[in-house]
């Protein structure tokens, strides 16, 4: 058995497939853990969705913010922008059975061994974590989410999601209720790149870790951190580049961009085994999410 992290696929099934025989996956035998993003941008959405569907339990996804935007169409509450390449899921029969699937997908996921790992305890989420937010903190605020996701009535869902797309406030406050605390869950779990000492999140800048706005820094760099003694795993941030620290692991190699597509194996006793695994992916596309 074979445990591995998978960085952002933006509907690049093609690519997806080589990269699972490349390590000779099996659905029996390993599990796949994605770090969010798995649709939108490249060609083939609706193939990565039908093969995670298929894989069962195999397939253990987060969300991260084009999944959700999908979601936030198929319900009504957002229009396509033009770059949107999810013309074919929207149009697909399968699109309830698709979307019921994508809703009750993860936020956040902790992972733990019973083997020896370097990466062990590893903390999952697809875009950032607060600096004030420790992993069962994490854990807890995403559960919130996940429950209101899975469990709301069609038209709950569509003003729950309607009501997440902002970026105000942006600062945690345990204090915060409604609208306003799952919204900074939403934003910082899916959006999340530079933060500031006390927490401010911005959403402008895509750019690589050294273009931080005047006061901001990766959010992975603020001083003392709740997480800084565990290991996040997380995606977004193609133009970051692979980044493999003690307490940081950044998995999305921009592969509908032009880049890899990358995994990394979680359970082997030998430090060899812990190297990047990856593909090259054909998208011809410009460097922008």
């Amino acid at each position: 058995m074979a445990n591995y992290l998978i960085g952002d696929l933006q509907g690049c099934d093609s690519a997806l497939g080589r990269l699972l025989s490349k390590i000779d996956f099996s659905p029996s035998r390993d599990v796949l853990f994605f770090l969010g993003d798995l649709v939108n941008r490249g060609a083939e959405s609706l193939a990565v969705l039908e093969r995670l569907m298929n894989y069962g339990n195999a397939a253990q996804c987060l969300l991260g913010n084009h999944d959700l935007n999908l979601l936030a169409i198929a319900h009504g509450v957002r229009q396509p922008h033009r770059k949107d390449t999810l013309t074919e899921i929207l149009q697909s029969p399968k699109l309830p059975e698709l979307m019921y699937w994508l809703k009750h997908q993860n936020m956040a996921m902790f992972y733990q061994s019973p083997k020896y790992t370097q990466y062990n305890p590893l903390l999952m989420v697809h875009a950032g974590v607060l600096p004030a937010w420790n992993a069962i903190n994490t854990i807890a605020y995403a559960n919130e989410v996940e429950t209101i996701l899975r469990a709301a009535s069609p038209a709950e869902l569509s003003e729950f999601l309607r009501d997440m797309y902002g970026d105000e406030p942006d600062v945690w406050n345990d204090d915060l209720t409604g609208t306003a605390r799952y919204r900074v869950i939403f934003n910082a779990l899916t959006r999340l790149r530079f933060s500031t000492a006390d927490g401010h999140m911005e959403f402008a800048t895509k750019d690589s870790a050294n273009a931080a706005p005047a006061g901001y820094m990766p959010w992975f760099d603020v001083p003392n951190r709740a997480t800084k003694d565990i290991t996040v795993a997380f995606g977004h941030w193609s133009t970051l580049g692979w980044l493999n620290r003690p307490d940081v692991l950044a998995l999305d190699g921009g592969c509908v961009w032009g880049g890899c597509l990358n995994a990394l194996r979680l359970d082997d006793t030998g430090a060899s085994e812990h190297e990047l695994i990856h593909v090259e992916c054909e998208q011809a596309q410009k460097p922008k999410q």
